[in-house]
C-alpha cells in the first residue's frame, strides 16, 4: 500500500480468539476490534467496515491463503466498480479437492439465481465500496456465508462487480470451516437472498414443477387408470399458489425497490 501513495489504515478483527492475536495486533501499527467472544466471520467483517474511516474497504482472511500484493490491483478497478473481486482461478491454487464438487453446485446456484456467469461466489478478498454494502447490513449473516451473500446481493440488484484472477495459497493453521453445516448454510443463503431481490426466480420452478407432474398424472390417468385424481388436483393447485406467491413477492419487491 506504501507504493501506491493513497492513504490507508489496517483494522484487524479479533474475533474472541483464543490466541495470542490480540496480543501481537496491539503491538503492530493497527486499528485492532476485539469481540469479547467469538461471533462469527460475518460478524468480524462487519465492524471491520463500520469502523473504517474510508469510503473504500478491502476484505482479505488473515491465514496466509489470499496474496495481499493484489490489493494495489483491486483499487485500481474499484474506480469505476462498486466490487472488485479476487477470483481464485490463477496459476497457482492451492484449494481443499473435497470442496471442489460443493462449490461446483454452489456456484451453478448462485448463476441462476443472480443470471451471471460467477467466477467466485464466496472468495474472501475483495475492495467493496462502504456505502454501497451498508444498506445490505440487516440481511448479512453472522457466519461464513456473508462474502457469498453480498455476492448475490450486488449482482442481483446490477451493482456493478469485477472479478480478477488471484492465486491461492495453503492455508496456515486449523481452518473452522464445518462443511456439512456451513454448506446448508451456504444452500439456505443464496436460495433466501434470492427470494429478497428475485422471488420468481425460486417460486417459478417450484410452480412448474407441480404443475407439469399434476398433468402427467392427469395424462396417465386418462391412458392407463383411474388412480392419482386426488393428488393431480393436489399437485396442480399446489403449483397455482406458488406461481401466485412469487408474482406476489416479486410485486412487494418492485414496490420496495
Amino acid at each position: 500500500m506504501r507504493e501506491t501513495g493513497l492513504p490507508y489504515e489496517i483494522l484487524i478483527v479479533n474475533d474472541g480468539s483464543s490466541d495470542r492475536t490480540a496480543e501481537v495486533a496491539a503491538s503492530l501499527e493497527v486499528n485492532l476490534i476485539s469481540h469479547p467472544s467469538n461471533l462469527g466471520y460475518g460478524a468480524a467483517l462487519r465492524s471491520g467496515i463500520e469502523k473504517a474511516q474510508y469510503e473504500i474497504i478491502v476484505i482479505t482472511d488473515a491465514d496466509g491463503t489470499y496474496p495481499s500484493q493484489a490489493i494495489p490491483d483491486l483499487l485500481r478497478h474499484i474506480q469505476t466498480n462498486d466490487m472488485v473481486v479476487g477470483a481464485r482461478k490463477g496459476e497457482n491454487v492451492r484449494a481443499p479437492m473435497l470442496r471442489k464438487p460443493t462449490k461446483w453446485i454452489l456456484t451453478q446456484l448462485a448463476n441462476y439465481l443472480s443470471g451471471r456467469r460467477i467466477p467466485d461466489v464466496n472468495s474472501g478478498l475483495r475492495a467493496i465500496r462502504k456505502q454501497a454494502i451498508l444498506p445490505f447490513f440487516p440481511i448479512l449473516p453472522d457466519g461464513f456465508s456473508f462474502t457469498a451473500t453480498i455476492t448475490l446481493a450486488f449482482l442481483t440488484n446490477r451493482y456493478r462487480v469485477q472479478y480478477l484472477p488471484i492465486d491461492y495459497a495453503r492455508r496456515e493453521g486449523r481452518s473452522k470451516f464445518r462443511p456439512i453445516h456451513d454448506t446448508l448454510n451456504f444452500f439456505q443463503l443464496l436460495i433466501r437472498t434470492a427470494l429478497y431481490f428475485n422471488p420468481l426466480k425460486v417460486f417459478l420452478p417450484m410452480s412448474a414443477l407441480f404443475l407439469c407432474t399434476s398433468l402427467l398424472l392427469v395424462l396417465y390417468r386418462a391412458l392407463f387408470t383411474k388412480a392419482f385424481a386426488v393428488t393431480s388436483v393436489l399437485l396442480f393447485v399446489t403449483g397455482i399458489q406458488l406461481l401466485a406467491l412469487g408474482m406476489i413477492a416479486d410485486l412487494i419487491n418492485k414496490r420496495l425497490r
